[in-house]
C-alpha cells in the first residue's frame, strides 16, 4: 500500500503564494508607517507586443538606432583619433583594410554582442547589415575578416588601444558627464581580480599554473594535475547609481613560470602595475578607492597615501589583528561617534574609531611605518518573510571599513552606503562581461597579444553599452526590453531592411550629445 503524498497540492500552493504575498504587503505598510521604504525593483512587463502596426514598429525601431548609434558616433572621433596613431607593422603595399577600420569593426563586434569571431564573421557581413553599418559609420570602408583583425592584434601594441579608451574617459571627465555622481568630489574606482579562462594545457609562456586535485577524502588521494589559466585585475568607475564603466585592465601573466622555484605573478603585484598606470592616466583626478578585504595591509596603504588617492577597503575579523585590538578596547568606552538612520527598510547603526595608529614593518626596506586610520563599522536589520513561510524573519548584517579620511556624522552615509557598499559594483558588472552576451570567458585567440587586444576591445564596447544604458532618450526601452533586449533590437533592426536610406544618412549626420540620466 502506497504512503499518501507530503507534497502540497495544486491549490494547498496557490493558497500559500496567497498568503505570502499579504505577508509581504502587510510588511511593507509596517515598514512605511516605522518611516522604512522598500527599495523600487522594477521588472520588465510581462505583455505581449505593444506596437498595434507596423508604423509604430518602425517608429520604434527608427528611434532606438538612431539614440544607440548617436552614443557610439559620439565616442568615435576620439577613439579613432587614438587608433590611428597605432604602428601599424604591416606591409603599406599589401594593406586592404586600415587600421582604424579593424579597430572599429573590433569594436562593434562587442558592441553588438557578437559571441565569437565565427558569429561575426557570418552576421555581420550580410549585405543589409554591411549595406547599413557602412551607412551609419563612413570610416568602415569595408568589413574585414575577423582572422585579418586577429593577425593585427598579434602584430600592434595592444596597450594602445586602452589607451584610445582612456582618452575617451578623459573627454567624459571633462565634459562633467560624471559630476552628479561624485563622492565627496572624488571619482568611485572599484579594483577586482577574476579569472578569465581556463585550459588543460599549456598555450603559453606567459599564462599561469596551479595544482588542482580530487577529494582528499578518496584513498588513495588521486595525483593533483596541472591547471593552466588566464587571471585579469580590473578597474571600473563604480557609480552609486548602479552606472559602472570598464576603466583599465592588468592582465596577470608568468613569463618566468618555467623555472619552478619563481614566484608567479598574483593580484597584490598586479595592482602595483595598475596603480602606476591609474596614477599616469590621471596624475591629478581625485580619485576614491573601493577595495575589497584582499588589500587591507601597510604596503597597499602606503601606496595609496604616496599617491593621494582616498579609499575606502573592506575589513575582514581576521584581517589587522593589532587595529581590531585597538578598536575593540574603544567600543568598551561610551564615545559619541556613532549616528542611527533609515536607509531604504533598513535601520543602520554606525560607529566609527578616528585616528587610530597601524605600525607595519616595510617588507623592502625593513624599517617601520606608521599611518593614522580611520574605521567605520555599520550594523544593520531589516525583516523578511521567510522562504516558504508567511512568518516575519528579521535579518542582520555587519560590515566594516577602513577609510582614508576621518569620518563624521556628515560624510558617514556618503562614504558607506555611497561609496564603499557599491564597490558590488564591478563584481556585478563582470558578471554581466561573463554572462550577458560580452564573452569575457572566450579566448578568441590563442596568440597571447591578439586575446589581450581582444579583450580591450570588449572593455571598450562594454563601456560604450554602459554610456548608452544610461542614455536618457533610451530609458524607456531600456525599461521595456532590458538591456541584452534594447542591443538585440537594435541589431536586429540593421540586420534587416526596416530602415530607408534616407533614415540612416540622418542618423549619421546627426549631432550626437550623450545626457545621462
Amino acid at each position: 500500500m502506497s504512503k499518501p503524498s507530503r507534497r502540497p497540492g495544486r491549490e494547498a500552493i496557490k493558497e500559500q503564494r496567497r498568503a505570502r504575498k499579504q505577508a509581504q504587503r502587510q510588511l511593507r505598510r509596517q515598514q512605511a508607517a516605522q518611516g522604512l521604504s522598500v527599495p523600487a525593483n522594477p521588472h520588465r512587463p510581462n505583455r505581449k507586443c505593444p506596437y498595434e502596426d507596423e508604423a509604430q514598429e518602425r517608429a520604434a525601431r527608427l528611434e532606438a538606432v538612431s539614440e544607440q548609434i548617436k552614443v557610439y558616433r559620439a565616442r568615435l572621433p576620439v577613439l579613432l583619433r587614438r587608433l590611428s596613431r597605432i604602428s601599424d607593422p604591416r606591409n603599406p603595399r599589401k594593406i586592404r583594410h586600415k587600421l582604424t577600420v579593424l579597430m572599429l569593426y573590433g569594436i562593434l563586434c562587442f558592441a553588438f554582442q557578437m559571441s565569437s569571431r565565427r558569429q561575426a564573421n557570418r552576421e555581420m557581413t550580410r549585405p543589409v547589415f554591411e549595406a547599413n553599418l557602412r551607412q551609419l559609420f563612413p570610416d568602415l570602408e569595408d568589413l574585414p575578416h575577423q582572422d585579418t583583425l586577429a593577425r593585427l592584434l598579434a602584430r600592434i601594441d595592444v596597450t594602445e588601444i586602452e589607451q584610445a579608451h582612456l582618452d575617451m574617459i578623459r573627454q567624459l571627465i571633462r565634459g562633467k558627464k560624471f559630476r552628479r555622481y561624485l563622492i565627496a568630489g572624488c571619482y568611485p574606482i572599484a579594483i577586482d581580480g577574476t579569472q578569465k579562462f581556463t585550459r588543460a594545457q599549456c598555450w603559453d609562456a606567459a599564462c599561469l599554473e596551479r595544482k588542482v586535485g580530487g577529494k582528499k577524502e578518496a584513498d588513495p588521494p588521486p595525483e593533483p594535475t596541472k591547471q593552466y589559466y588566464v587571471y585579469v585585475l580590473e578597474a571600473n568607475l563604480a557609480f552609486h547609481n548602479g552606472m559602472v564603466i570598464p576603466l583599465l585592465s592588468e592582465v596577470l601573466s608568468d613569463l618566468s613560470g618555467e623555472q619552478p622555484t619563481d614566484k608567479q605573478d598574483c593580484e597584490q603585484k598586479a595592482f602595483r602595475r595598475l596603480a602606476q598606470r591609474l596614477k599616469e592616466a590621471f596624475s591629478h583626478l581625485p580619485i576614491l578607492l573601493l577595495l575589497d578585504g584582499l588589500y587591507p595591509n601597510g604596503p597597499i596603504i602606503e601606496l595609496c597615501r604616496q599617491n593621494h588617492w582616498d579609499f575606502m577597503i573592506v575589513l575582514q575579523d581576521d584581517s589587522l589583528p593589532s587595529l581590531w585590538e585597538e578598536i575593540q578596547g574603544l567600543q568598551k568606552l561610551a564615545d559619541k561617534n556613532q549616528w542611527s538612520q533609515n536607509w531604504g527598510n533598513r535601520r543602520q547603526r554606525f560607529r566609527w574609531f578616528n585616528h587610530l595608529e597601524y605600525v607595519y614593518t616595510d617588507p623592502v626596506t625593513g624599517r617601520r611605518k606608521q599611518h593614522s586610520l580611520h574605521v567605520v563599522i555599520c550594523q544593520e536589520s531589516w525583516e523578511e518573510i521567510a522562504p516558504q513561510s508567511t512568518a516575519v524573519v528579521p535579518k542582520s548584517s555587519r560590515h566594516v571599513w577602513i577609510s582614508a579620511e576621518p569620518l563624521h556624522r556628515a560624510n558617514v552615509h556618503a562614504r558607506c552606503n555611497l561609496g564603499a557598499r557599491h564597490r558590488w559594483g564591478i563584481e556585478a558588472g563582470l558578471l554581466v562581461e561573463k554572462h550577458h552576451g560580452y564573452q569575457y570567458e572566450h579566448c578568441f585567440s590563442y596568440a597571447w597579444e591578439a586575446m589581450v587586444g581582444y579583450h580591450y576591445l570588449m572593455r571598450l564596447g562594454h563601456a560604450l553599452n554602459v554610456l548608452a544604458r544610461f542614455s536618457a532618450a533610451l530609458t524607456q526601452y531600456v525599461q521595456e526590453l532590458g538591456v541584452r533586449g534594447l542591443i538585440d533590437f537594435v541589431r536586429q533592426t540593421l540586420a534587416g531592411p526596416w530602415l530607408t536610406l534616407e533614415q540612416l544618412q540622418r542618423i549619421a549626420t546627426a549631432p550626437c550629445q550623450i545626457r545621462l540620466e
